[in-house]
């Protein structure tokens, strides 16, 4: 597998390369847009401590929001005086008409320009507002949401690899898209669209007041209704709607699980089982969409006729108020105006309502995420060596991924400088976790591991790594060129050295097979090459590290027979005075070890040389019999059927 800088993959908790330097990480599932994170609809536990964190964390922004505020206000508030001073052009307009009927006097255009002037001249200053407090609020959205994000990242980089065993990595990348994206428009939009909406609706309501309470009232009697209806199609479309953003982070994921074990799923002519699922997740996300949006569709059309009736009702008591000289015809034009403004910020109240739910729940899986606890700190007095031996002690080494599940219970083993030690056992004996515990990937229950007679809790995680060059069997390649997956192993090194390391694990012998060459950037999937060469640029990566202490975890199981035996010459070579710890399955490979770890359990059963351990007749020498007795099998098997062709 291949990935992006920074987005490793495989399986392999330490993400493979070198020392533990390159990131980790493996791959979990993903739902695109919104199909792993914020869902319509989803609701926070805690409400208001996630919006009180949330508004915490915009302190520095006080002054900015406050701006925001004022503006919003003096914005809405110029809108809010338009329609009133419009009406008096109307009066204006229609006395001058009634003047000039009766012959009693003209029409004051000059007066009527004058109005029509300061109505335009108000709704410009309101435009003006409204895009300074969207400038500025976007601002401070985009720099919350650069901060979050930040946050995240440095946050990732201080979890323990045990937070990664127990969550998705779909789950901790939806922190930074879905949830933060959520933050983000809700701040850049929802806020002043919650200051704009009440302004408008006390406003307006003063304005109706002011020109007519009796109209007012006539006004406010379709107010309830629409509260209804609105509550009863948002009570309805919002299940179809969290059904909608579900199924489709279900649509998503299988898309991508598919895409990604396409290969398996063909080999296993699992097509039609796949098309099935697709095809049940896609009928009820269509469902879902088609009733949540044929629902929140009839909010307008319902609205428009409740708010229909509201305006016969103001215009015939408007009619007769004019009519007996009450109010002026203006201020009938006028409150028409206000009664459909009043309906409106109503309405977006309601759907604001909801998208602070969003917030708030987004906002608080992202304070619990950053609220999660972080890795043992750094000493602050790290032991720097200018010279290391390689000197290697495992003293009493206990340790469990959780407590009431011990894997290692009583490790105590000395590599010596410059030994090839081999750690051979079956599956779950416990052999890729004592390299996690040498590179410091997780913290002893117990005991201690030394380097050199210091304790590794003495170095920093970063000068610790450096000591090391690990060779994983899952391989790590981001996109670029070979060159440059190459030099990730040591990122300050001249191309001749880059070409050096690929010429010491055999790559060279094919990248010049290749178009351009190191200079071949790998695809997305790195599907340009054999799963045996993304290995061996693995070795070469660690070969350019020049590490003085190497961990080989299954090297070479992905490169064929000719190619694993040129790979061993050059390890054989880079091991020389170097301290390497070899994992391996086939006992063949590691014979001329200098002392190998036979685990069990948990447990070092044996320990000793190849020699040693197979005059003893123990259980590495059980081991090694039934791989020698099963080659033997199958050379014996190939033998008799060739016999028998002849």
């Amino acid at each position: 597998m291949m990935a992006h800088p920074g987005q490793p993959t495989g399986s392999s908790p330490s993400g493979g390369g070198v020392g533990g330097r390159g990131p980790m990480g493996g791959r979990g599932p993903m739902g695109g847009p919104m199909g792993m994170g914020m869902m319509r609809g989803e609701k926070a536990a805690d409400f208001r401590g996630s919006m009180g964190k949330l508004f915490n964390y915009m302190g520095r922004y006080k002054i900015s929001v406050s701006i925001v505020f004022v503006f919003a206000i003096l914005s809405t508030i110029a809108t809010i005086v338009g329609p009133k001073i419009l009406g008096q052009a109307t009066t204006k307009l229609f006395e001058g008409i009634i003047d000039k009927i009766r012959g009693t006097g003209d029409v004051d255009f000059a007066a009527i320009g004058q109005i029509l002037i300061m109505t335009i001249l108000l709704y410009v200053i309101s435009s003006a507002f409204g895009y300074i407090q969207g400038w500025i609020m976007a601002n401070v959205a985009t720099n919350i949401t650069y901060r979050f994000r930040k946050d995240i990242e440095h946050k990732i980089n201080k979890l323990p690899l045990k937070y990664f065993d127990g969550t998705t990595h779909g789950e901790v990348l939806s922190r930074i898209t879905n949830d933060v994206d959520t933050i983000n428009q809700s701040l850049s939009q929802s806020l002043t669209q919650i200051i704009s909406s009440v302004v408008t609706i006390v406003g307006v309501l003063i304005m109706m007041l002011t020109i007519s309470w009796q109209m007012t009232i006539v006004a406010l009697v379709t107010l309830p209704l629409s509260m209804i209806v609105m509550g009863i199609i948002i009570g309805r479309s919002q299940k179809y709607f969290k059904q909608q953003q579900d199924y489709l982070g279900h649509v998503n994921s299988h898309v991508e699980e598919m895409y990604g074990g396409h290969v398996v799923m063909r080999a296993f002519n699992g097509e039609k089982k796949s098309i099935e699922k697709f095809d049940t997740y896609n009928n009820v996300l269509y469902n879902a969409s088609w009733k949540s949006n044929f629902l929140s569709g009839l909010m307008m059309p319902l609205m428009m006729v409740i708010g229909n009736i509201g305006y016969v009702g103001v215009a015939i008591l408007g009619g007769y108020l004019a009519g007996t000289s009450v109010i002026s015809i203006g201020d009938i034009q006028a409150f028409i105006q206000y009664v459909r403004s009043f309906t409106q910020p109503i309405s977006q109240i309601a759907n604001i309502s909801n998208v602070l739910q969003q917030t708030a729940a987004a906002a608080e899986r992202v304070f619990k995420f950053l609220a999660e606890p972080e890795e043992v700190a750094d000493t602050a007095s790290p032991t720097r060596l200018e010279a290391l031996d390689g000197r290697v002690e495992f003293q009493n080494v206990r340790f469990g991924y959780s407590p009431d599940k011990i894997v290692i219970k009583n490790f105590s083993a000395i590599a010596q400088p410059g030994q090839k030690v081999a750690i051979v056992g079956p599956t779950g004996a416990g052999k890729t976790t004592i390299v996690k515990l040498l590179m410091r990937f997780y913290e002893l229950n117990e005991g201690k591991i030394l380097v050199d007679g210091h304790d590794i809790h003495d170095f920093t995680r970063h000068d610790l790594r450096m000591i090391y060059g690990m060779v994983l069997q899952d391989t790590w390649l981001f996109n670029g060129t070979i060159m440059e997956n190459i030099r990730y192993g040591r990122p300050g090194a001249s191309d001749d050295e880059v070409i050096e390391a690929a010429k010491a694990a055999h790559v060279d012998n094919f990248v010049h097979t290749l178009p351009d060459g190191y200079n071949m950037v790998l695809n997305e999937e790195a599907s340009n090459l054999s799963q045996g060469q993304m290995q061996l640029l693995t070795i070469a990566r660690a070969i350019l590290a020049n590490p003085r202490i190497l961990i080989l975890d299954e090297a070479t199981s992905s490169v064929d027979t000719r190619t694993e035996l040129l790979i061993q010459k050059a390890m054989d070579t880079i091991m020389q005075n170097r301290t390497s710890f070899v994992i391996a399955h086939r006992l063949s490979t590691i014979r001329n070890a200098d002392l190998i770890l036979v685990m069990k359990d948990g447990d070092i059963v044996e320990q000793g040389n190849h020699k040693d351990l197979l005059v003893r007749g123990g259980f590495y020498a059980e081991l090694y019999n039934s791989q020698f007795e099963n080659t033997q099998q199958v050379v014996m098997q190939d033998r008799n059927l060739a016999n028998e062709k002849n």
